[in-house]
């Protein structure tokens, strides 16, 4: 399987919270699936943490692109037909965070790995391995 992983997977695996569960955790330690990982995650961790809602963030923010490396996961870049894609979207989600993250799960074949209902809602193809 090719997975995207949503912000708070992704921030909940790099700092072994227990909030993730032990099904999505095997899916991202399966050598059999390909992780792509955001580059709007990344800005999302990044604005959180300045702002003072993700306060344990910070060591993703100093390292984030080395953590990606480490894992083996593909980062994924937002294109402009990312962009336009998330932007034209119809649907009442309107976290311009988990709009991009839907976008790029929709245009580039990725399963959505979330624990969101609202954005598993958004994206059709997103299965939320909970």
């Amino acid at each position: 399987m090719r997975l995207l992983l949503d912000t708070h997977v992704l921030v909940w695996w790099l700092l072994d919270d227990p909030g993730l569960s032990k099904r999505v955790a095997a899916e991202i330690r399966d050598p059999r699936n390909e992780v792509f990982v955001s580059s709007a995650s990344a800005w999302e961790i990044a604005t959180k943490y300045r702002l003072g809602r993700m306060p344990k963030a910070e060591p993703l923010v100093q390292r984030f692109g080395a953590l990606v490396e480490e894992q083996r996961w593909v980062p994924l870049p937002v294109s402009i037909a990312h962009a336009l894609h998330a932007g034209s979207m119809e649907g009442e989600h309107a976290d311009p965070f988990d709009r991009m993250l839907a976008a790029q799960a929709r245009l580039e074949r990725l399963r959505l790995v979330t624990g969101d209902r609202a954005l598993t809602r958004l994206v059709a193809s997103a299965t939320a391995l909970w």
